[in-house]
């Protein structure tokens, strides 16, 4: 059974910072590639960031390319994301699933992890 939990979230001011991780478990995750995808209030599910199955290749949304960072470590099982210069726009629940900007979530999605950037 695909497992994947999240964490890291919380409240942070405009201009913070946050780092996401997302904990893998019940599936071979090395071979799978990884996304973070995020819903604000009243707005559809958008992928925000994707990484190759070794992690040499990461892709992202180009609006944000400049501020969020993800990465993997395939030998804990964990996927990350490191969120930079943060908005009110932000503010959403960030997931992890399986799969890349086109196929994420078929496979599996966690929970969520709420972030909200607020002063």
């Amino acid at each position: 059974e695909v497992q994947l939990v999240e964490s890291g979230g919380g409240l942070v001011q405009p201009g913070g910072s946050l780092r996401l991780s997302c904990q893998a478990s019940g599936f071979a995750f090395r071979s799978f590639y990884m996304s973070w995808v995020r819903q604000a209030p009243g707005k559809a599910t958008e992928w925000v960031s994707a990484a190759s199955p070794g992690g040499l290749t990461t892709y992202a949304t180009e609006g944000l390319k400049a501020r969020f960072t993800i990465s993997r470590d395939n030998a804990k099982n964990t996927l990350s994301l490191q969120m930079n210069n943060l908005t009110t726009e932000d503010t959403a629940v960030y997931s992890c699933a399986t799969g890349d900007q086109w196929t994420w979530g078929r496979t599996g999605r966690g929970q969520g992890t709420q972030v909200t950037v607020s002063s």
